[in-house]
């Protein structure tokens, strides 16, 4: 490398690298216009930062559970996070699975109605409730970017309503895969391969399937040539056209 050249910082360290630019780290942070601290200014950022906690959690680890108190949100800054309801014969619904960017914790509620875990090592910021309702009151942009978060949410919510109770075995499959390529794009990712971090039974549990018919499902879609599964939790669509013809069951 000459004198002249500066090299770049691997990507694991962008952020601290621009914090020692001089950027807040909120300023910094990669999926900054994402999530719900993109409606504020970075001349407010430093109201952000003074009320936010750093939040690591390992595959496996429990955010929190359903009927916990509900003192903290969070946004999601890396990694996949579930979110489930367990019936009372102890059956399990996922209702929905969050990527970074994704905000959790938002229902007006005292106790959390879900319970939240990670599906693989992620990274959050942790806000305590009344702080960010005192933020929201005094930046109204900060207010509206979560509640358009919230509806979106709602539309998410009404899409796997669609797909529980209309649609077959292969159209949720389709229609799962299909939706992870689009999240994906929308954050900037690739959306092609498609990451599947989940599990078949987590799978199963968010489209209402047993965990056999999700493997039998991806099998068939893998044979017809329409999927390739790759080594590293990922599907690559083939044929875009043919997956989106079998999601809307044409």
């Amino acid at each position: 490398m000459s004198g002249s050249e500066v090299q770049k910082p691997p990507p694991l360290a962008k952020a601290l690298y621009r914090a020692r630019q001089g950027d807040s780290p909120c300023a910094a942070c990669d999926v900054r216009h994402l999530a719900v601290c993109s409606a504020l200014e970075e001349s407010d950022l430093n109201e952000l930062e003074a009320i936010l906690h750093h939040t690591q959690l390992s595959a496996g680890d429990t955010l929190f559970d359903e009927g916990e108190p509900s003192t903290n949100v969070y946004n999601l800054t890396t990694g996949c996070l579930k979110l489930y309801k367990l019936l009372p014969d102890g059956r399990r619904q996922v209702t929905g699975f969050l990527f970074a960017g994704d905000f959790v914790g938002l229902a007006n509620r005292d106790e959390y109605i879900y319970s939240a875990e990670a599906v693989s090592a992620i990274t959050l910021c942790r806000f305590e409730k009344r702080k960010l309702d005192q933020l929201m009151h005094d930046h109204i942009n900060f207010e509206r970017r979560l509640l358009g978060m919230a509806r979106f949410e709602l539309a998410e919510a009404q899409d796997q309503i669609l797909m529980l109770g209309r649609k077959t075995a292969m159209e949720r499959i389709s229609s799962f895969i299909l939706m992870l390529s689009e999240r994906a794009k929308r954050r900037g990712d690739p959306d092609n391969p498609v990451g599947l971090p989940m599990s078949r039974n987590d799978i199963g549990d968010y489209l209402g399937l047993t965990t056999e018919t999700v493997s039998r499902t991806i099998t068939r879609l893998r044979k017809s040539g329409t999927i390739s599964l790759d080594t590293d939790h990922k599907v690559i669509i083939n044929d875009r056209e043919a997956l989106v013809e079998i999601a809307e069951g044409y």
